[in-house]
């Protein structure tokens, strides 16, 4: 009983979970408004697309990758899938989810063909590759932003999945594009532990040697891993369009270290081979409080992300510990 208690309070994620109470129980001491239904629609809306971003992120850093395009990635999605739609006239919300989808997984293409077929190290060639894709964007374009969105975009927009008055007669609402994220989470958590692929991706991030040894294909594994995280960056750049109602060659950039940052407090390993979907769940909802509450207990912006620096370093040198301490405990 003792043992099993304290395995479960060694777990990332239960100590995430006890941060994330703390954090809140502070937060809504300093403002009891905090624990509204509104707090709980925003928080959702804030978290949604670094969410999708970071269950990318999570599945190429358990093969033993990383990826820094996909911020570049999106940016280009939603910007060449929302131009070509208004030049021609198409007004077809599943064609822009799939010409989105098809930009992302060609992008996806590119990273595995460099990473993969070249060998060129994962951070180098995504580095490259969001150089690339972003600077020809701002060449292209420059900062100019698409304000007019198809029609079928706009009355997406407007849908509300739940609606809520408040008090003070002010209206709250959630958007029906939290129900990606959500079924992207479910989607993930399955394929990782109980399907053949997951194993795959856990054991070519672990070794990928010892994985080619008991007849795992690694380059396929990798293949795959980046073409589908290419496809859901790119869907997940038509959902931002949705929600912001504009296209902007810039908006999206700088985000990678914050995603990543996530998803190592989240408990992945970042050399690969370990982590889990909850605990990369846990680790967006720590960064959103972070960012996004902290004011209201008086933290200025500069120590928030102050705050935020320990936190990473902090979760990094737990997962560490754990695996240091797992490596050297005697094997029976």
């Amino acid at each position: 009983m003792k043992r099993n208690l304290k395995r479960i309070l060694s777990k990332n994620e239960t100590v995430l979970f006890i941060i994330i109470v703390a954090i809140s129980i502070l937060i809504g001491a300093a403002n009891p408004a905090f624990w509204g239904i509104s707090t709980v629609f925003n928080t959702a809306r804030a978290m949604l697309i670094m969410l999708m971003f970071a269950m990318c992120e999570m599945l190429v850093i358990i093969s033993g990758g990383i990826d820094v395009s996909f911020p570049a990635v999106a940016t280009l999605a939603m910007y060449g899938t929302t131009l070509f739609m208004t030049k021609f006239g198409i007004d077809n919300i599943f064609f822009a989810f799939l010409m989105g989808a098809c930009i992302g997984t060609l992008c996806g293409l590119l990273n595995a063909v460099l990473t993969t077929t070249f060998g060129i190290p994962a951070l180098i060639a995504t580095l490259g590759t969001s150089s690339f894709i972003n600077g020809g964007m701002l060449t292209l374009l420059g900062s100019r932003e698409l304000t007019i969105i198809p029609d079928s975009m706009e009355r997406l927009y407007k849908v509300e999945l739940l609606r809520r008055e408040l008090p003070d007669g002010t209206v709250t609402s959630l958007t029906p594009l939290i129900l990606i994220p959500i079924l992207l989470c479910i989607l993930f958590y399955f394929m990782l532990r109980y399907t053949m692929f997951g194993r795959a991706v856990y054991a070519v991030g672990g070794d990928p040697v010892a994985a080619q040894r008991v007849g795992f294909r690694v380059t396929a594994v990798k293949y795959k891993v980046y073409l589908l995280s290419g496809l859901i960056v790119g869907i997940t750049g038509i959902v931002y369009t949705i929600l912001m109602r504009l296209a902007n060659a810039t908006n999206l950039m700088g985000t990678e270290m914050m995603v990543i940052a996530a998803v190592v407090i989240g408990g992945v390993r970042i050399t690969g081979g370990k982590g889990s979907v909850p605990g990369v769940v846990l680790g967006v909802l720590l960064i959103n409080l972070v960012s996004n509450h902290l004011i209201i207990i008086g933290i200025p912006n500069y120590w928030q992300k102050f705050v935020t620096g320990v936190i990473i370093v902090l979760g990094t040198a737990m997962t560490s510990i754990r695996d240091k301490r797992i490596a050297d405990s005697p094997k029976i």
